[in-house]
């Protein structure tokens, strides 16, 4: 039976399922391409296609010196000043240097465990402040995406980010910081209930000794600081390092099934089945973490496949805005207007809300949010360009203020890593921010004239199917007029709560 399921051909309906749950909304040629392959063979060609390096230039300050923080200790607070603002506006530059990267990538689905790795490996600019070492460890779990994930768990670990945003790079023999050892198993393998506060004290110890050149913030093995006793782990008992304890984690069977059941319910459904999840973990776990392996089996498993979990997921803000933006050909410079929309929405790039990550799932719709899409939605597809050129209305797209006064950088951005306003970027980039919104348009007739239809006449039937097929998962929540114009009819599907759905 599964050999049979396997070998069922695509549609276009099967194919666009499958890419927009893997990746973003796809573009038609990118449907045509998958379609009449069987479930096995596009399974296949989406993880073979995978790349670990992005095609977006990097901005060009990832590479200039370190500029470690204690060099500031004697400088003026103008001087301290200009320098954290000067980190909020390469956060902001980071940001859309990953949305332009979404944008333009060939391997969609690198992207997509790129941010599913960032919400699980969290570390948050806020605390780690350093904008270079948000991009390296971006750099890190993109390599490792579809990778090997006990590699990646070693490789984050030791990761400068990750070692101050949960102050491993303080914890010293004699006076142990358990925050990292915690929630090393909490969120990283484990998960609840499979450990004891005892092992968390005692993994804590291995992981003494891991800290950070302050001149290159890089990894830094500080032996003399290591407490190179006995430890206890998980009932495994020697004189363990952070290497040897990661280890003892792996080996633990309810490490797969963590991962797994997180994957679960990032690309199947809210509601993981439990037999299904053991077997895919023990896959997982007899090919030694092989991240393609797991989701391999999860694509082509039946209930991936199945009816009734299409369309039980919520986009993510970043999954709605780019899926928006690169299916229907929008037109832009700078995406520096749509890293705020996302943030406005509740995602952040490079700030999750806490050690957590974000909930995900329904906890991205409320009464709020849900009007907020909207209204980012109505305001980009009214930006053609003839309405552009009549009211720039983009500048306020995100429900940013309109207020020019200049506050602190310290102040436009809080702890919890929410945008404040565009007044965060400071003068310069406000005129940026202005530029970049006014240059934001859709052509209606462009893209429905792949159907046959204008923006200025009402589709016909086949051609209204057509559209709504391409834009909604399900038949929409309501009946619509069947004389609206095409533009008309598209607004109309976008505005759908159905469009939410993936």
């Amino acid at each position: 039976m599964a050999a049979a399921l396997q070998a069922q051909p695509l549609d276009a309906d099967d194919a666009r399922f499958l890419l927009t749950r893997t990746g973003f909304a796809p573009s038609p040629s990118e449907v045509s391409s998958y379609e009449g392959l069987t479930r096995q063979q596009a399974v296949d060609k989406l993880l073979e296609q995978a790349v670990a390096q992005p095609v977006t230039p990097a901005p060009s300050w990832v590479e200039q010196p370190f500029v470690p923080y204690r060099q500031f200790k004697d400088k003026s607070d103008e001087e301290r000043k200009a320098h954290l603002e000067k980190e909020i506006r390469q956060g902001f530059d980071l940001r859309g240097w990953w949305l332009r990267e979404m944008l333009a990538t060939p391997s969609p689905l690198t992207e997509r465990m790129t941010l599913f790795w960032h919400n699980h490996f969290v570390s948050s600019q806020q605390k780690v402040k350093y904008s270079q070492l948000m991009y390296r460890q971006n750099m890190l779990l993109r390599r490792h995406a579809l990778g090997n994930f006990g590699a990646m768990l070693h490789a984050a670990s030791k990761d400068p980010a990750m070692l101050i945003y949960l102050d491993n790079a303080g914890n010293r023999k004699g006076a142990p910081n358990e925050n990292f050892a915690r929630e090393v198993m909490e969120l990283f393998t484990l998960g609840e209930g499979h450990y004891a506060e005892q092992d968390i004290k005692e993994a804590a110890r291995a992981f003494t000794g891991w800290s950070i050149e302050p001149d290159t913030g890089e990894f830094r093995w500080r032996p003399f600081i290591h407490d190179d006793g006995m430890k206890t782990v998980l009932g495994r008992s020697g004189n363990f390092e952070g290497d040897a304890a990661l280890d003892i984690l792996l080996a633990q069977p309810a490490c797969a099934e963590y991962i797994v059941t997180k994957l679960w319910r990032e690309f199947v459904s809210p509601n993981p089945d439990a037999d299904e999840v053991a077997h895919i973990a023990r896959r997982f776990h007899d090919s030694h973490y092989e991240i393609k392996v797991a989701l391999h089996e999860l694509f082509l498993s039946r209930a991936f496949w199945d009816a009734k979990n299409r369309a039980t997921l919520v986009k993510s803000p970043v999954e709605m805005m780019v899926g928006a933006l690169k299916q229907f050909q929008f037109n832009y410079d700078d995406p520096l207007p749509f890293t705020f929309a996302v943030a406005q929405l509740g995602q952040n790039l490079f700030s999750p809300p806490n050690v957590k990550g974000w909930p995900g799932g329904e906890d991205w719709i409320n009464s709020t949010t849900l009007l907020a899409r909207k209204s980012i939605l109505e305001r980009l597809f009214r930006a053609t360009e003839a309405d552009r050129k009549k009211d720039v209305n983009l500048i306020s797209m995100a429900g940013m203020p309109a207020v020019e006064t200049m506050k602190s950088a310290r102040e436009q951005m809080n702890e919890s890593g929410k945008v404040k306003g565009r007044q965060a970027l400071g003068r310069a980039g406000r005129i940026q921010f202005a530029n970049a919104a006014s240059m934001i348009s859709f052509d209606p007739d462009a893209w429905l004239g792949q159907f046959g239809a204008t923006a200025g006449t009402a589709p016909d039937v086949t051609q209204r199917l057509a559209i709504q097929k391409a834009v909604l998962p399900l038949e929409p929540t309501a009946p619509i007029r069947a004389d609206l114009t095409g533009a008309a009819y598209l607004r109309t599907l976008l505005m759908d709560p159905v469009y939410q759905l993936k």
